[in-house]
């Protein structure tokens, strides 16, 4: 009994060191400069949750020059955004089964290629490659207003169906979510 109540004791106390250092004021010189967020949607019965690093423009030209065009891109920063969905969907009116995914793309000026892989944890240099995907969809970006920090969020959510967007710059990618 005795080496339980030591070994509780010992947890608590990593516990709350642990609880310590995120109360912890950091020197914005320790800041990651790419946080992490989060985006979670329930459409109908199925959930949708996008974790991904958020790189800020902060002046710089985006696409043409910071992600070049023509080339495999992940969409956020440090670790690959990653998309887990309970339940089966379509993307684009393109099957996507549930699961975890790795999102990639290859950005045009005029189209990008948005890729679901299924490898979902992995760096965001380290491309699964082709035979890992399970979904490649031919997407037409809108113009919108400048946004500073790269952004996922769903702005429509009816019924079974949703628009879920990536957008940073003045780039949005659309993605026509509809569940079973």
């Amino acid at each position: 009994m005795k080496s339980i109540v030591i070994g509780f004791a010992a947890a608590l106390t990593l516990a709350t060191g642990a609880f310590a250092q995120r109360d912890e004021i950091i020197p914005l010189d320790r800041v990651i400069k790419s946080q992490r967020g989060t985006v979670t949607q329930r459409v109908a019965n199925t959930d949708i949750s996008i974790e991904y690093g958020r790189p800020v423009a902060r002046g710089r030209e985006i696409y043409g020059s910071l992600v070049p065009y023509g080339r495999m891109w992940h969409p956020g920063a440090n670790d690959a955004t990653s998309m887990t969905i309970s339940r089966d969907i379509e993307v684009n009116g393109k099957p996507l089964p549930k699961g975890s995914y790795s999102l990639w793309t290859i950005p045009r000026a005029d189209s990008w290629t948005f890729i679901f892989n299924s490898v979902a944890d992995t760096f965001h240099t380290s491309y699964p490659g082709e035979h890992r995907d399970a979904l490649r969809l031919e997407v037409k970006p809108e113009t919108g207003a400048h946004m500073e920090t790269l952004t996922y969020y769903f702005p429509v959510v009816d019924g079974k169906d949703a628009t879920l967007r990536f957008h940073w710059g003045t780039v949005i990618v659309p993605l026509a979510i509809k569940v079973q």
